[in-house]
């Protein structure tokens, strides 16, 4: 999963006020979760405009960002009564992101004399994290609000939001969640469709753990729904953040064994093994923090043999589009082809392996057997095109960084333009890493959209200085260097 933002939720509410006072109807809830990201609902939930807790906006000191990436953090310095007093934890957390996979870097070219993946492949996570989070721009996390909806109209009990108990109850609670939605988005084929995305990747590094789908989250709220009935918004939000980021380090190959903590815990051998397309691999480890819940039910797999990382079936490209759409696309073809409406059903809700005749998962010696030779699926394009590639993104990342910072100040118009001109820019480089026919028409269009967006206040360029004149002469010198390389057919997918 990627980034949420809690202080994009609404107020858990005032408990002391009677059930009634807690009932919205069915539309209430698309209300709730179209609203404007600046608002929050008081007890009764009538609308009210509000600004963030001050504190909730203070950055975390280095100490408790380290010890947030790796859930170490104290339930007295993490409990709030409301969940605009909870902190993002995700977004303060991006300069750790940023320093680990630095570290990373480092550690592997000491240890091994090279990187620990490769640029394109790199990149393409980062997209994909990218898109999965454009949507957050226009509306709540909708775990958020269809949990928030649920504990306000149906819960059971209220448990106290600043006992540690409730605190250490929600830590299991989450955990226990995240393995069970994990499960099933490996064993439900429409589930599947949103997780293969974070699988597709042929290396396994840090950036990996940024490879996130669009579409996950719209399945993931149901597991953690039943929470809603006696843990409050505030509490569930803050472990909701903590059992995401303690996924990130563990996507690494420089750290091996753990010893003791192994038995325990979710680690970087056992989370390998999950990433893993040989067949000891398959459906294994879906644990996020503890790995006991592998163990309990019978899904644990010990690192042993090499692991080749991976879909079992390659897709083979860097586009953004086809990493996010490429099995829906797959199960729409299926779907129509399969006869009769139970095998149209079990397309949808059976494992990504089966088919008419096959068990629910699918036969394991259908799985093409890994023989250690397979080759990852790269760019070929020039040194000086990746350079190219990476200004650009860098470029891109800098306007994504300021589209969330300024989004409250920003009309509907610009901030769908500008999500338009993100799409735009990480689909050219899927297409230039790609090396597609019309890579070099789609680029120069990009740089024209670019020009016109500056031009009317859309975008504020980061040269005010440049003249309109130099920024065109800039376009063209862009043009023909993508014009310049040269382009093979698309990859077959």
């Amino acid at each position: 999963m990627w980034p949420k933002n809690p202080s994009d939720a609404l107020s858990a509410g005032d408990s002391s006020f009677p059930p009634e006072h807690h009932q919205h109807s069915s539309s209430s809830l698309y209300s709730l979760w179209l609203q404007p990201l600046n608002h929050k609902y008081s007890p009764a939930g009538n609308q009210a405009r509000a600004d963030m807790n001050p504190e909730a906006q203070q950055d975390v000191s280095v100490s408790q960002g380290i010890r947030m990436m790796f859930y170490m953090m104290k339930p007295n310095e993490t409990s709030f009564q409301t969940l605009e007093e909870v902190p993002d934890y995700v977004k303060q957390a991006t300069p750790f992101f940023i320093s680990l996979m630095l570290l990373e870097l480092v550690v592997s070219w000491i240890l091994k004399g090279k990187a620990p993946g490769r640029l394109d492949d790199a990149l393409t996570s980062m997209s994909a994290g990218i898109l999965s989070r454009l949507p957050s721009l226009f509306s709540r996390s909708i775990e958020l609000t269809t949990y928030i909806y649920i504990w306000e109209n149906y819960r059971l009990i209220n448990l106290p939001w600043d006992s540690p108990w409730t605190w250490y109850l929600t830590f299991l609670g989450v955990d226990f969640g995240y393995y069970w939605f994990h499960r099933m988005a490996h064993e439900v084929n429409i589930m599947w469709a949103g997780h293969q995305t974070h699988h597709s990747s042929e290396d396994y590094n840090l950036s990996t753990a940024l490879r996130q789908s669009v579409f996950q989250i719209y399945t993931s709220w149901i597991f953690y729904s039943p929470l809603a009935l006696f843990i409050p918004p505030s509490v569930y939000a803050v472990h909701l953040q903590f059992n995401l980021l303690y996924q990130f380090w563990i996507h690494t190959e420089i750290i091996n064994n753990l010893g003791p903590l192994e038995l325990i815990l979710n680690t970087p051998s056992h989370h390998r093994v999950h990433h893993g397309r040989n067949r000891y691999c398959i459906d294994k480890n879906y644990a996020g923090v503890l790995i006991i819940w592998d163990r309990i039910f019978g899904t644990f797999e010990a690192e042993n043999e090499k692991v080749a990382y991976g879909l079992t079936h390659p897709i083979n490209t860097f586009e953004p589009f086809m990493v996010q759409c490429h099995h829906l696309v797959y199960i729409w073809t299926t779907f129509w082809a399969t006869p009769g409406f139970f095998n149209k059903f079990s397309v949808l809700f059976k494992g990504p392996g089966w088919s008419p005749g096959k068990p629910r998962l699918g036969l394991s010696e259908e799985i093409p057997e890994v023989t250690g030779k397979e080759v990852p699926f790269s760019s070929s394009v020039s040194h000086l095109l990746r350079i190219y590639v990476v200004v650009q993104f860098a470029l891109m990342l800098a306007f994504y960084e300021e589209t969330f910072a300024d989004k409250a100040a920003l009309s509907q118009v610009t901030l769908l333009l500008r999500v338009c001109f993100i799409i735009l820019t990480l689909t050219s480089i899927g297409f230039l890493l790609d090396q597609r026919p019309k890579a070099a028409v789609l680029e120069t269009f990009r740089c024209l959209v670019f020009l016109m967006l500056c031009r009317f206040g859309h975008l504020k360029p980061f040269t005010p200085s440049l003249s309109f004149a130099l920024e065109v002469k800039l376009l063209f010198h862009e043009s023909h260097l993508c014009r310049s390389q040269h382009y093979q057919p698309d990859p077959e997918i």
